[in-house]
């Protein structure tokens, strides 16, 4: 039966996040040919056309000048008066930062079941068959909604995203929210200097950990990603020492990522890093010692000086990338 589903279009730094699209594809097929209508809140009504682009329908733009910088209550008081006004039978938005804080609130207020942290989903009849995983990582888990809103979120770089087509249309609507009481009111977004591509929906990532020494070490990393177009990330133990920043840590108490190819560089493996890069579609490891447990998950391993290894890749990867 087809259905109306709401999608999120989450905007970061002035533009949509790549997940935003993956969610469309994700409510495509829970629409089962249905309507997809996308969602931007605060002044981003110059970024419909992506969303249209990539499989909307239709996209609602909730005006509000509170909406410009996130805040849970600002968010959360849009999206309830959006669904209110709608009426669609899911929303689908991003397993990120905001979506992992508002999700819970929305959910609450709607008296709603809620699938978190989806990484497939397929429509078994009547049903939608969510695919999560638990035990960090160790098993997946199937979840159906047997009642009310079909609402979830999804895990960055799981989901393929529709091929854009620019010629697609469709109507882009303006409305007014109230937003009222917050708590909290932002003056001013202070940024980390980060350079390179966003961890959280890379499609490469080298990794370092302990065995990177020193913060100069990872100097080649970096050297490595920017070779093959990816992002650097690293293990807790690596941000502990000093040697890179918290910003970047992978694993349980880090972020949670699903890259294409994922290069282990001085990393032992240790379980909690692990419940973060797992699920990798491809994993490199590079470490001295044959007995470190990143071997156990890794698809290739090489067994060397990381120093000695990554700058021969960086050079093989130039000299193909130039030929």
């Amino acid at each position: 039966m087809s259905k109306k589903i709401l999608v999120l279009g989450e905007v970061r730094q002035g533009e949509l996040r790549n997940v935003s699209f993956e969610a469309i594809t994700a409510a495509k097929k829970v629409a089962e040919g249905g309507e997809v209508v996308g969602l931007l809140l605060g002044d981003a009504g110059s970024l419909a056309n992506q969303l249209i682009q990539y499989g909307a329908d239709r996209v609602v733009v909730a005006e509000n000048s509170l909406l410009n910088a996130y805040t849970p209550d600002g968010y959360t008081q849009a999206v309830m008066q959006v669904i209110e006004a709608e009426k669609p039978e899911g929303f689908i938005l991003g397993h990120t930062s905001i979506g992992k804080d508002i999700s819970p609130r929305i959910a609450a207020k709607l008296k709603s079941g809620l699938v978190s942290d989806v990484v497939s989903l397929e429509v078994n009849g009547d049903e939608v068959v969510f695919t999560r995983p638990i035990y960090s990582g160790k098993a997946f888990e199937k979840k159906v909604i047997k009642d009310g809103l079909i609402f979830a979120t999804i895990r960055p770089n799981n989901i393929s995203a529709l091929e854009k087509d620019e010629s697609r249309t469709a109507d882009v609507t303006s409305v007014n929210v109230d937003i009222k009481d917050l708590r909290t009111i932002i003056k001013d977004v202070v940024r980390k200097a980060t350079s390179g591509v966003d961890l959280s929906e890379a499609k490469i990532i080298v990794s370092g950990g302990r065995g990177v020494k020193s913060a100069e070490g990872f100097k080649v990393l970096r050297e490595l990603a920017d070779a093959l177009g990816g992002a650097v990330g690293s293990s807790r133990g690596a941000c502990d020492a000093g040697y890179s920043d918290y910003s970047l840590q992978i694993g349980q108490t880090g972020k949670v990522v699903t890259p294409d190819l994922y290069i282990a560089c001085g990393i032992s493996g240790a379980i909690q890093h692990v419940a973060g890069m797992s699920n990798s579609k491809v994993i490199v490891a590079i470490n001295k010692d044959p007995e470190a447990n990143i071997f156990s998950i890794a698809d290739y391993g090489i067994v060397g000086d990381l120093f000695e290894v990554v700058p021969l890749l960086v050079e093989e990867f130039k000299s193909v990338a130039v030929n």
